[in-house]
């Protein structure tokens, strides 16, 4: 049984005494006879950010889809807080890589918070009352400005920062970030990191990210973890970036540093 047991800058732990964290206890997916990954154990502690990495194919973005939920799975997922008190389901939010939507749409930033924040259709909705909370939800995220800007005018950025408020609302446990910033600009990947690691410190917020910019891994991750099938290696991104299984898998040659955009 593949092993990922994280402990933030440890080599592990063997339970969350004295730290909340969302516990992954031996996940498995298949699609009829397929296995898309199994024994899956992750322990996913507040106030860190934990990385997976692996190549296409590896299940990363179906393992977050199981935990939200949306695809059959075994094992268990639960939320155990400071005191070691296991309280159940954590709160989840999730940002996706991307968002389909007709980008010609006469749909504003402040039309999908009401959406999202009132049981009543839109349109019978008055947004003078809902302005203040949106305003103070997009603040979070260093977008408060784009309020009444259209979906469609959104850059790449901008609209995942949007995605980012609307996940934490109510603020979660665990925020699932599925290669977030995938096609976003630097100046763009930056900020979205710089706001992820300002929540993660005032919000105490364990984070779980999808990524394939191995730079960026190795710069803002707490914790690494490689999925192929299943866990292979966690650990510190140093750690896992020097493994012979992650120089396997990605190609890697003795002496490579990390940089932006992936190891070189």
């Amino acid at each position: 049984m593949f092993k990922a047991i994280l402990h933030h800058r440890a080599a592990s732990c063997e339970d969350c005494s004295g730290l909340c964290c969302t516990k992954i206890e031996d996940f498995s997916v298949k699609a009829g006879q397929l296995e898309i990954f199994s024994h899956v154990n992750l322990h996913i502690h507040c106030g860190q950010l934990t990385a997976i990495i692996g190549p296409n194919g590896a299940g990363k973005s179906t393992l977050l889809r199981a935990i939200l939920g949306e695809v059959p799975h075994t094992g268990r997922l639960r939320y155990v807080d400071a005191k070691g008190k296991h309280t159940g389901h954590p709160v989840i939010g999730y940002v996706p890589q991307y968002l389909r939507f007709d980008v010609s749409a006469p749909i504003s930033v402040m039309d999908i918070f009401m959406a999202c924040l009132s049981k009543r259709p839109v349109w019978l909705c008055s947004g003078s009352s809902l302005r203040p909370m949106v305003l103070e939800q997009l603040a979070r995220v260093k977008a408060e400005h784009l309020i009444d800007r259209r979906l469609g005018a959104l850059s790449g950025g901008e609209l995942q920062r949007v995605l980012l408020a609307l996940a934490l609302d109510p603020m979660p446990d665990l925020l699932l970030l599925d290669e977030p910033v995938s096609g976003v600009d630097r100046n763009g990947r930056e900020l979205f990191y710089e706001i992820v690691a300002d929540l993660r410190a005032k919000e105490d917020m364990a984070i779980l990210l999808v990524s394939h910019d191995l730079g960026l891994v190795a710069k803002h991750a707490d914790q690494v973890v490689l999925m192929d099938k299943g866990v292979l290696v966690s650990g510190t991104p140093e750690d896992v970036f020097r493994d012979a299984r992650t120089r396997q898998v990605f190609g890697m040659v003795d002496g490579i540093e990390a940089g932006e955009g992936g190891l070189a």
